[in-house]
């Protein structure tokens, strides 16, 4: 249990935005120390916001990850950065984040044209940092000062930590003052069958290739609890967009099936601790991804 400092204590809201694939996520699940968002290689793997609570005796950061800032025609994709920018306008903090291994200049013009209008303080974070020359940092940092007034610009690395508390302490002097908004063991507010699915979602990522991960969806119809407490019973429904992404996912003899299952499986049972019963479906729902209904009921609004 966490020693409250009350006199002083504050609290806030911080938005995590970038374009697709920046390490939004990862950096996510290093300052909170373990994972709550999933994580691929693959861009935009992150969808809906994801929210991760950092506690500190005289302070909680309630993060909330975003999917990421890009330009593409298709509804499904849109609806993500519609999201990400609706986050934006209810935060105390805004964090961006660029990859300085791979500046994505079309997606950062796009963001920065609509956070013209955004007043509260925003800190940019370049992650990445092990992945380029030391002496090209000092160059890439006064060209992100001149593109918009920062109140901090940090160098991190999310894959190995570097300067991530400094990250975290340049944003904590300008959290408001705020009451404590979740207890000190609560690390996200998502619901375990929320969490569950994107865990599926991810091992699809990881073990699919080409448009398949683009392609699906992910719903659990039962998330069940056995009387004793000792199972529980999970049914999960993978939505792909056509006949042929089925049987991609299933594979031969159920064998990528069984793969995605078998991993998304143990990682569930590692987050809630009790062993897991997980049944995996696959149903085609054509053209989900450009489809309204289809999009909201996914969860997608």
């Amino acid at each position: 249990m966490l020693k409250m400092n009350e006199s002083n204590y504050r609290s806030g809201f911080i938005a995590i935005v970038g374009a697709p694939n920046v390490g939004k996520s990862t950096l996510l699940n290093q300052i909170l120390g373990q994972k709550v968002s999933i994580i691929s290689k693959k861009p935009q793997t992150t969808r809906n916001r994801v929210s991760g609570i950092y506690h500190q005796p005289d302070c909680q950061m309630i993060f909330l990850d975003t999917p990421g800032i890009h330009k593409s025609n298709r509804l499904l994709n849109r609806r993500m950065v519609e999201i990400a920018f609706a986050t934006v306008s209810d935060v105390d903090i805004l964090m961006v984040v660029i990859d300085t291994a791979n500046p994505d200049e079309v997606s950062e013009k796009l963001l920065f044209d609509q956070l013209k209008s955004h007043q509260n303080p925003t800190i940019l974070a370049l992650n990445k940092i092990d992945c380029m020359q030391k002496e090209d940092l000092l160059p890439m940092i006064q060209s992100y000062a001149i593109k918009y007034p920062f109140k901090a610009i940090v160098p991190v690395s999310a894959k190995t930590g570097e300067q991530v508390d400094r990250l975290l302490n340049e944003m904590k002097a300008f959290l408001p003052k705020g009451p404590v908004y979740y207890p000190d063991d609560h690390i996200t507010d998502l619901p375990e069958r929320f969490i569950a699915s994107e865990i599926i979602r991810e091992k699809i990522f990881q073990l699919t290739n080409k448009e398949i991960p683009y392609a699906v969806a992910v719903t659990i119809e039962q998330f069940k609890e056995a009387s004793d407490g000792r199972i529980i019973y999970i049914n999960g429904v993978i939505h792909v967009e056509r006949n042929s992404q089925k049987g991609i996912i299933i594979g031969k003899q159920g064998a990528m099936l069984k793969r995605i299952g078998s991993r998304a499986r143990k990682e569930i049972e590692r987050m809630l601790g009790v062993q897991v019963m997980l049944k995996l479906f696959v149903k085609v729902q054509k053209n989900w991804a450009s489809d309204e209904k289809a999009l909201a009921s996914f969860g997608y609004e």
